[in-house]
């Protein structure tokens, strides 16, 4: 029987969706594609914090799953809600790729001398993502930031014209429309720019960036026994940790909140940055094998900063 795969219709996530596709054709289960519009994509507003709540952009996706008008569907992680709905169950996360924002620009705005942010002075800076903006005026109150909403062609595409002198993307999605066969208008798009890795532990991502998230109903075996073979339990575990402490933040696409955990041969570690008030508090807790306790720490550390 063929699986119905939900997915949103842009080019990255139909590239995501095609990827678990692949994958989950390789173990004898054949999936279609089921193009569903989300109310995040139907938004014309020019920032995210003005769309709506968390979840915007996977709602329809996880009505039509209770509805059983598909039987799976393919989310970046960082877009779900901290809890699925009652009746839904995260079937399957895959192997994470890079976690961390890239700066893309020219080659004339490129200041390596300025630090983690390699930009020359005074540069405007696109991006709608309103963690992003708030990183960039911590660490380089300098630079200007201007809404920049649309698919990643869309955006590279806004930067070629001469909008704004550099752009912000998550580096995994940049990575799977590189390399997939609907990624032709990003690879022609990228050329002459300059792609700067940002890292994760100063210019801390999204709780869940650069991870997938396979969502099916939380009774049907059939789907569950086919996801599992998908499951990366070193990338699982380590999501549920800035899951975790995405849970003690309840914030949706208005809370400027990063966190970014790894694992090491003496456990794991992770870095977090939240703003709240106009004040910015990072804490870096680990390495610890406790990861509930760890993100409780990490929580602690933060709240503690901002109230001192």
């Amino acid at each position: 029987m063929t699986l119905r795969l939900g997915t949103r219709g842009s080019d990255l996530a139909r590239t995501q969706s095609l990827g678990v596709a692949q994958a989950l054709a390789s173990h004898g289960h054949e999936c279609a594609l089921t193009i569903i519009r989300t109310a995040g994509d139907n938004s014309t507003a020019a920032r995210f914090e003005d769309i709506g709540p968390q979840g915007v952009f996977v709602r329809e996706i996880e009505q039509a799953l209770l509805a059983n008008e598909i039987d799976l569907a393919v989310h970046s992680f960082k877009d779900l809600p901290s809890e699925s709905p009652a009746g839904l169950a995260i079937g399957a996360v895959p192997a994470r790729v890079d976690a961390a924002d890239v700066l893309l620009l020219p080659e004339r705005a490129f200041d390596a001398s300025a630090g983690p942010l390699p930009l020359a002075h005074g540069l405007c800076v696109g991006t709608a993502s309103v963690r992003r903006q708030m990183w960039l005026k911590h660490l380089r109150p300098d630079l200007e930031t201007a809404s920049l909403r649309g698919n990643v062609p869309t955006r590279l595409r806004r930067l070629q014209e001469g909008r704004y002198d550099a752009i912000l993307l998550a580096a995994a999605g940049l990575e799977r429309l590189r390399n997939g066969e609907l990624g032709h208008a990003t690879r022609t798009a990228l050329e002459g720019l300059v792609v700067h890795r940002l890292d994760p532990t100063v210019f801390v991502p999204a709780p869940a960036q650069g991870a997938l998230a396979i969502q099916c109903r939380a009774a049907d075996a059939r789907v569950l026994g086919a996801l599992a073979r998908l499951d990366d339990a070193a990338s699982s575990r380590i999501v549920a940790v800035e899951r975790e402490l995405l849970g003690y933040v309840q914030g949706g696409c208005d809370v400027a909140f990063g966190a970014h955990c790894s694992h090491g041969e003496d456990g794991y570690r992770v870095h977090a940055m939240l703003e709240r008030g106009g004040r910015i508090a990072a804490a870096t807790c680990g390495p610890d094998a406790d990861t509930k306790g760890l993100a409780a720490r990490v929580w602690d550390t933060l709240l503690a900063t901002l109230t001192s």
